[in-house]
């Protein structure tokens, strides 16, 4: 009976307890929905729909990017991370008191990061990276002491990083970087001892790093690049030996690094040192770094001897140290060229614009094959390119540039050098090129049909040399192509119709060539187009239908035999801004409108039967011509008056000849009486015959139109006469010969154009 009664009460006591645990979990439960539920309310309207589980029918731990624990029903992650949502984020996140997971990241969340986050005391992971978030890292984060991300990079956030987050202890990445962030380093962040991975590159924080630093013992990443820290290398980077990348870039740095660099950072990956103000020599221990696949110290004021130590790094992929004072003014400055062979992961090598001087190598052309960029220009290199460079199968970009290279060109591509000779043929060995650059030089003979091989071309500048020979098709089928540039050769026959096929094409120059034939039609279906390049060449023939390139900028066809009308639609192309049509056969109607308005971006000078245009450009005015419309056939009363006013015409001219008889006997008898005088007095007469013969045959022509509405009236026929009649027979006027001076203030071509403008009105 005990027995009973002591199972029946502990049973009674379990429910009562479940029943108190259940009622708090749904309690806490209910607190997480209603923290969520108000996060959701300041999420910017047009973006809830992701959200749509979120509400009081769903279960909370079924809503989107909600996850719960298993023993209690409470959120422990919140992950909307690439959700694209915008708005703010709610203080009400600060009584999901369970969280450990908090991802907002790649969304558009936009004012502060409220400071109830502070409240998340079980918080491990923090990501808002990549939002519009902007003020101040809120100092409550010091509470989330069980952080180990904090991730706030890629915002707006500024003022200076807190002291506060050196109390983060568990802390093991911390990334700050692409803000507006200003001040120092903290010094308190010596602390964070367990910190693996630190980034505040890209932002505005000043001054030197702390020896506090040393202590970050665990790291393997650290950037602060694009900043405005300053100083001596950091000495407090020597001491942590586990670094594997390192980037110090766009700073302020100065001083000599240790010559013992590579023995204090011996696990080294990548580098990165450019843009700063390191002076003395590149420490010959870097070739210790077995590891070391990138090296970058580009611009800084290095010299001395670049170390041949490289070439024992088999792993290093990228070696940038151009834009330095490397060399030492002998001809062993190139030798590490020869050392790099022997890494043969190599696919990136600027040792540009230094002071390196010699001959270049032979052993150039044994660097790995994995090789795409090459810069050694703007040094002091000489003699000729190594003929086996075409074993470089990989490379897209060669630059040789500013050097005292010399000699034939075996292979490729350099410009504004002094190099002679043919092209190479085997370009189709190269098929990963993306730019070839031999532009003025001294190369002759043809283009090779190779070229048409490198199919991910990009640019073809080879202009300024002697090269002859038509343009091959096959360069013209290369579907990658944008600029090319063929200009200032000897180079003769057409252009191809392959031109069309460029979708891509930006840029087109052929010009002060010898080319001739008809400009391809083919050339509209350039439809990217920006510069087209045609002067100074034999083209003829019409001007092609280009009215899709709208994207043209710059056209010049000038110094050609071309002909024809001035296209219309040339004036709707809203980014041409400079035109030059002179030169030409073209005739007809210059347009006044679009690029047509401006004399200063259009030229048309040489084109002898042009007319119109703007007042500024001096050209004729253009003769107008009344276009017929269709007539009706005249009616019989039309056809009687026709004839009457041709009747009258006639009539006119018969007395009118009547009297040109009478005027030419008089003149003739004149003539005699005057023998003593000048031949230009006899000659003024025969002038004024013909001047009054031209008048009275026009009347009669205007009389004889064959519909009405051209046609002069009598009335209006005779007033015209008698005009004529009082200008040659007035009997007050003695001397009826036109002055030489009057005879040269109207040319022919004034005389036709008033003529004709008579006849309109």
């Amino acid at each position: 009976m005990k027995l009973s009664l002591s199972l029946a009460f502990s049973a009674l006591v379990l429910l009562e307890v479940s029943t108190v645990v259940f009622a708090q979990a749904r309690l806490s439960n209910e607190t997480d929905m209603k923290a969520l539920l108000e996060f959701k309310s300041q999420v910017a309207e047009n973006k809830r729909e992701v959200l749509a589980s979120w509400n009081n029918t769903s279960p909370l731990c079924d809503w989107v990017g909600v996850t719960c624990g298993r023993k209690q029903e409470r959120v422990i992650s919140l992950d909307l991370g690439g959700f694209k949502l915008s708005g703010a984020i709610s203080p009400s996140i600060g009584n999901l008191s369970f969280l450990r997971l908090l991802n907002l990241a790649d969304n558009s969340f936009g004012d502060t990061i409220p400071r109830e986050v502070g409240l998340l005391f079980r918080l491990q992971y923090l990501n808002m990276s990549h939002n519009l978030l902007e003020g101040r890292i809120p100092t409550s984060l010091l509470n989330c002491s069980r952080l180990s991300t904090l991730d706030l990079s890629s915002n707006h956030l500024g003022h200076g990083v807190p002291s506060e987050l050196g109390s983060l202890s568990k802390l093991a990445v911390l990334s700050l970087d692409r803000n507006n962030l200003t001040g120092r380093f903290p010094a308190s962040l010596g602390n964070l001892t367990s910190l693996r991975k630190l980034d505040f590159a890209y932002n505005l924080m000043e001054g030197e790093i702390p020896d506090d630093v040393a202590r970050l013992t665990q790291v393997v990443f650290f950037q602060i690049s694009e900043n405005s820290f300053s100083g001596v290398f950091p000495p407090a980077l020597y001491n942590i030996s586990s670094l594997e990348y390192l980037a110090l870039a766009g700073n302020s740095f100065s001083g000599e690094l240790k010559a013992g660099f590579g023995d204090l950072l011996p696990n080294l990956r990548e580098l990165i040192l450019g843009v700063n103000r390191f002076t003395g020599a590149i420490p010959i221990t870097l070739g210790n770094i077995s590891n070391l696949e990138r090296f970058h110290i580009s611009t800084n004021n290095l010299t001395g001897s670049i170390p041949s130590s490289f070439g024992k790094l088999r792993n290093l992929r990228e070696l940038g140290i151009g834009l330095n004072s490397l060399g030492t003014n002998s001809f062993s400055d190139l030798e590490f060229i020869g050392a790099l062979a022997n890494c043969t992961q190599l696919a990136f090598l600027d040792a540009g614009y230094n002071r390196l001087q010699g001959e270049l190598p032979a052993s150039l052309a044994n660097l790995s094959t994995k090789l795409t960029s090459l810069s050694l220009g703007g040094n002091r290199i000489s003699g000729t390119i190594p003929r086996d460079i075409g074993n470089l199968i990989s490379l897209q970009e060669l630059g040789l540039e500013a050097n005292l290279l010399t000699g034939e060109l075996p292979v490729l591509d350099l410009y504004s050098n002094g190099i002679s000779g043919e092209l190479p043929s085997y370009f189709d060995k190269m098929t990963q090129l993306h730019k070839i650059h031999l532009n003025s030089n001294s190369f002759h003979g043809r283009i090779p049909k190779s070229i048409g091989r490198c199919r991910n071309l990009l640019d073809l500048w080879i202009d300024t040399n002697r090269l002859n020979g038509t343009i091959p098709r096959e360069i013209l089928q290369i579907p990658s192509l944008a600029y090319i540039d063929l200009s200032s050769n000897l180079l003769s026959g057409t252009l191809p119709e392959e031109v069309g096929k460029l979708e891509l094409l930006v840029g087109l120059g052929v010009s002060n060539n010898k080319l001739s034939g008809h400009i391809p039609q083919t050339l509209g279906g350039c439809l990217s187009m920006e510069f087209l390049f045609l002067q100074g060449n034999s083209f003829d023939g019409a001007f092609p239908d280009i009215s899709r390139l709208v994207s043209l900028a710059n056209v010049d066809i000038s110094n050609n035999n071309l002909s024809g009308h001035i296209p219309q639609y040339l004036a709707n192309f809203t980014v041409l801004r400079n035109l030059n049509l002179s030169m030409n056969n073209f005739e007809g109607r210059v347009p006044t409108t679009g690029v047509f308005r401006n004399a200063t971006e259009v030229s048309v000078f040489g084109n002898k039967n042009l007319c119109g245009g703007i007042r500024e450009m001096q050209l004729k005015p253009c003769i107008v011509h009344a276009s017929p419309s269709p007539r009706k056939p005249l009616s019989l009363r039309k056809k009687i008056a026709s004839g009457v006013g041709i009747g009258v015409a006639s009539l006119l001219l018969i007395i009118f000849v009547a009297s040109l008889c009478w005027f030419k006997k008089r003149s003739k008898k004149k003539k005699k009486k005057n023998a003593s005088g000048d031949d230009e007095e006899g000659g003024g007469g025969s002038n004024v015959v013909d001047e009054w013969l031209r008048l009275v045959l026009q009347v009669g022509i205007r009389c004889s139109e064959e519909y009405p509405r051209d046609r002069m009236g009598v009335a209006e026929a005779l007033r015209e006469l008698i005009s004529v009649r009082s200008k040659f027979f007035s009997s007050k006027t003695t001397n009826t010969e036109l002055s030489p001076r009057d005879a040269m203030q109207s040319s022919p071509q004034e005389w036709m154009l008033d003529a004709d403008m008579h006849t309109v009105g």
